[in-house]
Order: structure tokens, then C-alpha cells, then sequence
């Protein structure tokens, strides 16, 4: 799982393959939680999705430009347009379900 900036943020986003970012917070309890689930979720996916991770303290007006309002947020973007998201993810069983949903195997 990368940590992002808004450059390479720009870059992933541009790209080919989907990308999957978590807006976190230090201060987010629930958001230290699920570092192992993105985590392997990211290893799960290697290859045909890059996951990443945005700080929103850090990278506030990205956070607004994106409409986040509660972290964790997870949002799949393809191409630069997002394809969905979710709020708090329960478990990474959940993250797959949504990710099923958007990526062929």
C-alpha cells in the first residue's frame, strides 16, 4: 500500500489500472484498524490494482476537491473517474465484496 502525495495521486490516477485510496486520518481509530486488511488487499491485487492511502490532514484540499466527509473512505477510480465507494469498511472480506463488484478476474 503506497502512501500518497497529490502528485503521484495524479499520476496513479491517470493511469491504466484501478486504483483503490483509503482517506485516513492519524487521529482515526477505526482507520489504524484496517492497515492490514488494505494491506492485503493490496497484495491480493498486485499487479491489476494499485492501493493507496491519503492523509487528509496532510492533503486537506484534496480531501474536499473529493467530496470526503468521514474517514476511512475508500473510493475505486479508473482512468480519473470514480467508479464507487465506501464508508468504514466492516473487514477486508467487505473490501473484496466491493472490489468484486468493479474488477474482472
Amino acid at each position: 500500500m503506497l502512501d500518497l502525495n497529490e502528485k503521484l495521486y495524479e499520476e496513479l490516477l491517470a493511469g491504466e489500472k484501478p486504483l483503490l485510496v483509503e482517506y485516513w486520518a492519524p487521529w482515526c481509530v477505526y482507520c489504524r484498524r484496517i492497515v492490514v486488511a488494505m494491506e492485503q488487499v493490496a497484495k491480493n491485487h498486485e499487479g491489476r490494482l494499485v492501493v493507496g492511502r491519503i492523509n487528509i490532514d496532510d492533503f486537506p484540499a484534496l480531501a474536499d476537491r473529493e467530496r470526503i466527509e468521514v474517514v476511512p473512505t475508500l473510493v475505486l477510480y479508473h482512468r480519473g473517474d470514480a467508479l464507487g465507494s465506501m464508508v468504514a469498511p466492516e473487514s477486508r472480506s467487505r473490501i473484496e465484496e466491493f472490489l468484486e463488484d468493479y474488477l474482472e478476474n
